[in-house]
């Protein structure tokens, strides 16, 4: 992304830098505490979650399904996580939740199916893909994944 002489290319970077830019409505919580820990939850989706992403369209065969089985997993552990609250950690939509949608968009175009005892998980996604401003941000491709 491109604005005046800056030129940002890391995800985190960029969706930190746009909440600090364009401040209202605010992103992430104000308070440090909560800001820390907002942090942290992005750095574990980071690792636990999108570095699986490269195996899962690009690898073998075999890395594919291992890499399918350990996200599956992963976001089946979090169950409980998405049922605490209306958005992830938090009552208000926030950039843990702007980091997590495009994964969880796209779980149909991976070929992973959460089982039934991930309601609140497909009911987050339910809640969060049905926000104007997730379906404006779309391309027509990403729409096309999950036709």
């Amino acid at each position: 992304m491109v604005d005046r002489d800056l030129v940002l290319y890391n995800a985190r970077v960029l969706i930190e830098y746009l909440d600090e830019r364009f401040p209202h409505p605010p992103l992430m919580p104000v308070d440090p505490l909560s800001r820390a820990k907002s942090r942290l939850a992005l750095f574990r989706i980071e690792s636990d979650w999108f570095s699986l992403l490269g195996d899962i369209e690009n690898g073998t065969e075999k890395k594919k399904i291992q890499a399918r089985k350990a996200l599956t997993e992963s976001l089946i552990n979090a169950t409980e996580v998405f049922s605490a609250m209306p958005y992830f950690l938090s009552a208000e939509f926030s950039l843990l939740d702007c980091s997590i949608a495009p994964i969880l968009w796209r779980l149909p175009h991976y070929g992973i199916e959460l089982p039934s005892s991930s309601k609140p998980i497909t009911s987050y996604m339910k809640r969060v893909f049905s926000r104007p401003s997730f379906q404006a941000s779309l391309s027509e491709q990403e729409r096309d994944m999950v036709a």
